[in-house]
């Protein structure tokens, strides 16, 4: 069945315990707690951008997250293949309606940042409409700041070894088989194609309003735990406990142009 491979991504030998993981988890789950009374008793506005390459842990990282939070004011939009009026509309005019609205705490598993990496990638979209999305993004993120909205943005990298890992255990294990699909098979086979469009995406969308934080996601819980710690270290709250949030500048980092040069994103 799906245990039968014990992977590298399961952290052994990286010294993390599954107790210690899981202890860690729990007090920064009661952190995320604390934070959404205070975001919903001052209406905040909270918006998550979760990136990466396929088997990059997106989904396991967002679940986590929102594992202990209010259902009502907690919402993953995962959209899926853009209908005939969506094709003929503004690119972001399907998006824009799972935007949160005061007290709304919202993360995408992937967004409107498909148009950067998916799409150019597996020619669903043209290199004119590209180009066009790469000058547009930061302009529509800076408005969504100036309306009092605060965006994150994470991208999840992985080694090309650890995606092929993680993409055959997937195709195995009855319980993920949702999750395979035809663009996993492109998702090896086109490696280069996608390191330049996430090399692109990233100088061109990385802005002040809305900076890019790049994820280490060889290790699936050191991922997790640091994402969720860097998540909490940006925002005030209530009975924050600082301590806690210490995440590790090496697992999560703002991207610069520096980090392409400097090999810290997966080739």
């Amino acid at each position: 069945m799906g245990h039968k491979h014990k992977h590298r991504t399961d952290d052994a030998g990286r010294g993390l315990s599954d107790e210690e993981y899981e202890r860690e988890l729990y007090d920064l789950q009661v952190e995320l707690v604390k934070f959404q009374r205070d975001l919903i008793g001052q209406s905040w506005k909270v918006c998550v951008v979760i990136e990466g390459r396929d088997g990059a842990g997106k989904d396991g990282t967002i679940k986590r997250i929102i594992e202990h939070l209010s259902p009502r004011d907690t919402r993953v939009v995962a959209l899926g293949k853009p209908t005939e009026r969506d094709r003929t509309s503004w690119y972001f005019q399907r998006f824009v309606p799972h935007l949160p609205a005061g007290g709304e705490f919202v993360l995408f598993n992937r967004s409107w940042y498909n148009r950067a990496g998916v799409e150019p990638v597996m020619g669903f979209c043209s290199k004119e409409e590209h180009r066009q999305f790469l000058r547009e993004a930061p302009d529509f993120e800076g408005m969504l700041a100036r309306s009092g909205m605060q965006l994150i943005k994470y991208y999840l990298d992985i080694t090309k070894d650890e995606q092929k890992e993680r993409l055959e255990a997937r195709r195995e294990d009855p319980l993920k088989q949702w999750k395979v699909s035809p663009i996993d098979a492109a998702a090896i086979k086109k490696w280069d194609d996608y390191s330049k469009a996430r090399d692109q995406m990233l100088v061109k969308t990385s802005h002040e309003a809305a900076p890019w934080h790049v994820v280490k996601a060889n290790s699936k819980k050191r991922a997790r735990l640091n994402v969720i710690r860097h998540l909490l270290s940006l925002c005030d709250y209530k009975g924050k406990q600082k301590k806690l949030l210490a995440y590790d500048k090496e697992i999560v980092f703002p991207f610069s142009e520096a980090a392409i040069s400097q090999g810290l994103l997966a080739r």
